[in-house]
């Protein structure tokens, strides 16, 4: 009776709960059904070829997949370990450890020993292993006891070890595309794997999901299907087994809001920081607020924002703008004294300040041409008349002998040698016509002029 009952909750439950996420139910299963990456996957590639088995006489070679959240890392993989006489193992370097691997360096050597097969190994998120967990991948690479296909969303040149890196092909994903996206959840909605053509979409509300997915398969799927079950919820009594209508309504209440695609500690920290900073620099305000609103849903710290408009300030604008500096550094104090949520008002004052400022690189280009002059060897002796001469023995060595006092001199400024005699020419700093530097320029021009005795 016991027996019955079980059964019965089962029959009650049904197949359709107990079946996998529709991402993995959708996940392609040859390399025609995969969306994007046509340049990784053009035929002839080292990525195909190891996917079709094309060996060579090189040998297959193991891979390391970099690419945003939803490119198709694992599916690639899966199509890798199907190629004739493969086994096919998986490990997830969130939970796995180096005995782990060992344990699959033996597996591989006993299916390579006894059946012939290759072993492919998949290690996903890769960045999350050390140095040590990294070394013990190292001999069955190189052995080729395993083909390794690695996923990371991090930059394998600052996650990878080198010598990894060095036995593996790089290969770099990229986001789909809105059209790519929409091929992959219009497919979902017909296909027998899928919704079957249980659901229809309304245009807007595919709209949606694909705009929320930012080129992420798995998320546009994942959306679809949340927002699949909250329909069902909504489907009166009586009218089950009609074909269900997905409407914006019902996207936008399956997902409450776009997931911040954004890494503090990873790739997407400094792309966003980068795209931040060049916004400031290119003028555009509203560009410029996106990204530290990204930044700060994302929870980046608003000391380290702080931080990157200060620098901008000078770097960026400089002289065009002065005061832009006074108010980068006044707003770095102020949100360490405050905090969030009131320190995003501050920082958007600052960053609107840096972008709709004159722009003058001047003082930036001016200081990196000096260095490069130093690290080049040039820059002889101080000019004797320049040198200390507040010691004993300072007179007796020429020290200051000539010095002429500048506030002695008509305007304050004379005739005088500065720089270093293989220097005396250096022309390092050129004011722009922008802003404050506009009136600085002329003022400059004659200083220098003046100093360097070429006063007409």
């Amino acid at each position: 009776m016991g027996d019955d009952l079980f059964a019965q909750q089962a029959e009650d439950v049904g197949a359709g709960d107990l079946q996998p996420p529709l991402a993995v139910r959708m996940r392609p299963r040859t390399i025609g059904e995969v969306r994007g990456q046509s340049d990784v996957l053009r035929p002839g590639s080292p990525l195909r070829r190891l996917i079709e088995g094309h060996a060579g006489a090189a040998g297959p070679l193991s891979a390391i997949l970099w690419g945003p959240p939803g490119t198709g890392k694992t599916t690639l993989a899966h199509l890798v370990a199907q190629a004739a006489g493969r086994t096919f193992v998986e490990l997830s370097a969130v939970t796995a450890g180096v005995k782990d691997v060992r344990a699959v360096m033996e597996q591989a050597t006993r299916e390579r020993s006894l059946y012939g097969r290759q072993t492919v190994l998949f290690l996903d998120e890769i960045h999350r292993f050390s140095k040590a967990q990294q070394d013990a991948l190292l001999p069955g690479v190189e052995n080729r006891l395993v083909i390794l296909v690695a996923a990371t969303t991090e930059n394998p040149s600052f996650s990878v070890i080198a010598p990894l890196l060095s036995r593996s092909m790089l290969i770099r994903l990229t986001s789909l595309d809105e059209e790519q996206v929409g091929e992959v959840v219009d497919q979902a909605l017909t296909d027998e794997r899928g919704l079957d053509g249980a659901f229809e979409l309304a245009p807007e509300a595919r709209d949606h999901i694909i705009r929320i997915a930012g080129g992420d398969a798995r998320r546009a799927l994942t959306t679809l299907e949340a927002a699949a079950g909250v329909a069902l919820d909504g489907v009166p009594a009586g009218r089950e087994g009609e074909v269900v209508a997905i409407t914006l309504e019902v996207a936008e209440q399956a997902v409450d809001q776009a997931a911040v695609r954004y890494d503090r500690a990873g790739d997407q920290h400094y792309d966003v920081a980068s795209a931040f900073i060049k916004s400031m620099r290119g003028s555009d305000v509203d560009a410029a607020l996106h990204y530290l609103a990204r930044q700060l849903e994302a929870g980046e710290d608003p000391r380290f924002i702080a931080r990157r408009i200060v620098i901008a300030a000078s770097e960026d604008v400089g002289m065009g703008d002065p005061t832009a500096l006074q108010t980068a550094v006044a707003a770095m104090h102020a949100v360490a004294q405050i905090g969030m949520p009131e320190a995003r008002i501050i920082l958007a004052q600052a960053v609107v300040h840096n972008a709709l400022a004159p722009k003058s690189n001047a003082a930036y280009s001016g200081i990196n041409a000096a260095i490069a002059d130093v690290r080049a060897g040039r820059g002889g002796a101080v000019p004797a008349h320049l040198r200390g001469s507040g010691y004993a023995g300072a007179e007796r060595l020429g020290h200051g002998a000539g010095y002429r006092y500048s506030h002695d001199e008509p305007n304050g400024v004379g005739p005088q040698q500065f720089l270093p005699d293989d220097l005396a020419d250096a022309d390092y700093y050129h004011p722009t016509g922008r802003g404050w530097e506009e009136r600085l320029g002329p003022r400059w021009r004659e200083l220098r002029a003046i100093i360097r005795g070429t006063t007409p």
